[in-house]
């Protein structure tokens, strides 16, 4: 008799157990589907702020163009360099800079391309003897362009003092300041001896398989 009621109490009590695990799996679903509307308004608010206090910029360009010149150009492009600089910009750091100051770090990305105008070459440059032999003189290499590379290029660090909202101007003078010395750096490594040494050695190759049998290339007093 006694373990007939051990066992109809085990019983009873699996039965219980299961009808409030039971009701608690539904407890939790009604919850979950009461609170799936907060949930979604919480995360809308949360978007809605996010653009608010983070807006993406929207960029529209004039469907006009003014184009105010077109030249043709005859430059044979030789080389070109790919430097790096990091650029220090400040402004009002004399007195107080902790409160008027501004200052920032760019990191500069930029490509500095050189070579030869061919359109700087006239009829006097160019001789030919008799035996087909060709002498070319040619116009020193230059700078063609400068070019600060917008994707790569970043402000990696700027500290404003606590009474100012910063110089506007500061980071474009940065990229100015920036390009300058990209160019600068590309110079005083030789960027246009290099241009030269090229545009001699392709001219020299271009001639000859044009079937000149002598060539000599000779360039501008400096």
């Amino acid at each position: 008799m006694q373990d007939m009621n051990k066992s109809l109490v085990t019983g009873i009590l699996i039965v219980i157990t299961a009808v409030v695990v039971l009701f608690g799996v539904l407890l939790l679903q009604e919850v979950r589907r009461a609170t799936e509307p907060v949930a979604a308004l919480r995360e809308q608010l949360n978007t809605q702020f996010d653009r608010l206090f983070n807006p993406t910029p929207t960029i529209r360009p004039d469907p006009i163009s003014i184009v105010h010149e077109v030249r043709a150009l005859a430059r044979l492009e030789t080389i070109q360099y790919a430097v790096e600089k990091v650029i220090t910009a400040e402004t009002g750091q004399e007195y107080l800079g902790f409160l008027f100051g501004d200052r920032l770090l760019f990191v500069a990305h930029g490509t500095v391309i050189a070579g030869v105008d061919l359109d700087k070459i006239g009829v006097d440059d160019i001789e030919v003897d008799s035996d087909n032999r060709v002498i070319l003189e040619l116009p020193n290499a230059e700078i063609f362009a400068t070019i600060l590379d917008n994707e790569k290029s970043y402000v990696y660090d700027r500290n404003k003092g606590f009474l100012t909202r910063g110089d506007e101007q500061l980071e474009s003078a940065a990229r100015l300041a920036a390009e300058r010395e990209i160019e600068r750096a590309a110079l005083e490594d030789g960027i246009l001896d290099q241009a030269q040494v090229n545009a001699e050695a392709y001219l020299y190759r271009l001639l000859r398989s044009l079937g000149f049998p002598d060539v000599t290339i000779r360039w501008e007093t400096p």
